[in-house]
C-alpha cells in the first residue's frame, strides 16, 4: 500500500506497531484514531493524506502474495532471524518488509557488505575497476551490494559472481520480473547464490522514484559504498549522500579529470568528504577489515611478489618443460643459490614444483 520510505507510515509503525498501523491504514476513516495519533507525536492532518494515497492500493495486496508465492519469493520483515539490521539505521523511513528471491541469510551475514555503485553509461577503465574491486572484495568474503543496472553495477556483480562470491541486487521493481529485462540471467545467478531484493511487492513497475528511493536502501545495507564511475548528476551521488547521511564510509575512484564520467566521482572526493579508492585493499582500510581470509592473503601476496625477485624465477620456469637450477639461474640473470632460494619458496606457495628432471611452474 505504501511507498518506500514513507515517513508517515515508518512513524505510524515505531509509535503503534505493524498490526495496529494496518488497522489504521485500513479503516474507512482514519480520523477516529486522530487522538491516538496526536499523542504519538504525529501530525493527524499528515495521516488524512497519507490515508488517501494508500487506501487505492488495498485491493492490490492479494494478487501481489499470490504472485510472489508463485515465483517462491519470501518476505522479511523486522524481527525475522534474516532481518538485515543495517536496514534500521534508516529510522522511520526503514522498510517495513522486504521481498526476497535467494538466500535470506546474506541479508542478516556479519561478512562485511560493501555497495559497489556507478554510471548506466560505463567506460571501459569503469567496468574494469568495477570488476576488479568487486572480484576481490567478492573472493575475500565481501557481499557485494548494488542495483543490477547496467554499466558499473552489472560489472560489479558480473565479477562477483564470476569468482563465488555472495551478491545483494536491490531492484526498484518487483522481484518477479527482472529489469533492465536483459539481466534475467544474471539475476538469477545472484540470487542462486546471494539474494535479488526489492521493498515494493511483485507485480509493481519500477519507477524513476523509485531507484531514487532504492538508492538508500543499497547504501543502507552495506558497510560502505564505492562510487567507481559517475557523471556530474549522476544518481549515483544520490547513493553517496544516503552514505554519508548515514554516516557510512564512503570512497570513490578517480579518473582522468578530463572524463565527464568521472565528474561524479571527484565531486564525492571533494564535496562528500570521500575517500580515494583505487584498489580493494583501500576499501578494506576505509571499513577497517582486517583481510585475514586464505583467499585475500594469497592475492596480497601474488600482488606483493609481482615485481621482485620471485617473480624472476617463476617467469625462468616453464609450465611444460621441467629445467635444472643452472638454467633456471641462467634464464633469471640470478645466482644458482638465489635462485634455489627463491625457487623452494614458491615450492612452499604451490606456485613451483620440483622431481627427478628440474624444476617447473605449476
Amino acid at each position: 500500500m505504501i511507498e518506500p520510505g514513507d515517513g508517515v507510515a515508518g512513524a505510524l509503525i515505531a509509535a503503534m506497531g505493524a498490526e495496529e498501523a494496518w488497522a489504521i491504514a485500513v479503516a474507512a476513516d482514519p480520523t477516529g484514531a486522530s487522538a491516538r495519533v496526536a499523542a504519538a507525536g504525529i501530525d493527524p492532518r499528515d495521516l488524512v493524506r497519507a490515508h488517501a494515497r494508500w487506501k487505492p492500493r488495498l485491493a492490490d495486496a492479494e494478487p501481489s502474495v499470490t504472485l510472489a508465492r508463485r515465483i517462491g519469493a519470501r518476505l522479511l520483515v523486522p524481527g525475522d532471524p534474516e532481518w538485515p539490521a543495517r536496514a534500521d539505521d534508516l529510522g522511520v523511513h526503514a522498510p517495513v518488509a522486504l521481498w526476497v528471491r535467494g538466500d535470506v541469510g546474506v541479508l542478516a551475514s556479519d561478512a562485511p557488505a560493501i555497495a559497489v555503485v556507478g554510471a548506466r553509461a560505463a567506460t571501459a577503465y569503469g567496468t574494469h575497476a568495477a570488476a576488479e574491486i568487486a572480484g576481490e572484495l567478492a573472493s575475500a568474503g565481501a557481499a557485494i551490494v548494488s542495483g543490477a543496472a547496467f554499466g558499473i553495477d552489472a560489472a560489479a556483480h558480473h565479477a562477483a559472481v564470476a569468482v563465488g562470491g555472495r551478491g545483494i541486487a536491490v531492484l526498484a521493481g518487483g522481484v518477479d520480473k527482472a529489469y533492465p529485462a536483459a539481466h534475467g540471467e544474471l539475476l538469477g545467478r545472484i540470487a542462486r547464490s546471494g539474494a535479488v531484493i526489492s521493498e515494493v511487492a511483485c507485480g509493481t513497475a519500477p519507477t524513476k522514484w523509485r531507484f531514487l528511493q532504492r538508492n538508500r536502501l543499497i547504501a543502507a545495507l552495506s558497510d560502505a559504498t564505492v562510487v567507481v564511475e559517475a557523471g556530474w548528476r549522476s544518481g549515483s551521488l544520490n547513493t553517496a549522500g544516503h552514505a554519508a547521511a548515514l554516516g557510512r564510509p564512503l570512497g570513490a575512484v578517480p579518473g582522468p579529470i578530463t572524463s565527464a564520467a568521472s565528474a561524479g566521482c571527484h565531486r564525492v572526493l571533494r564535496e562528500y568528504d570521500g575517500s580515494c579508492i583505487t584498489c580493494a585493499d583501500d576499501v578494506r582500510e576505509l571499513i577497517g577489515w582486517s583481510s585475514t581470509d586464505a583467499a585475500a592473503t594469497a592475492l596480497s601476496s601474488e600482488q606483493a611478489d609481482r615485481t621482485d625477485d620471485r617473480t624472476r624465477v617463476l617467469d625462468a620456469l616453464s609450465t611444460r618443460s621441467p629445467r635444472s637450477i643452472a638454467e633456471v639461474a641462467r634464464r633469471s640473470g640470478m645466482s644458482e643459490q638465489d635462485a634455489l632460494a627463491h625457487a623452494a619458496l614458491l615450492d612452499l606457495d604451490g606456485r613451483a614444483r620440483r622431481d627427478d628432471r628440474g624444476w617447473r611452474r605449476v
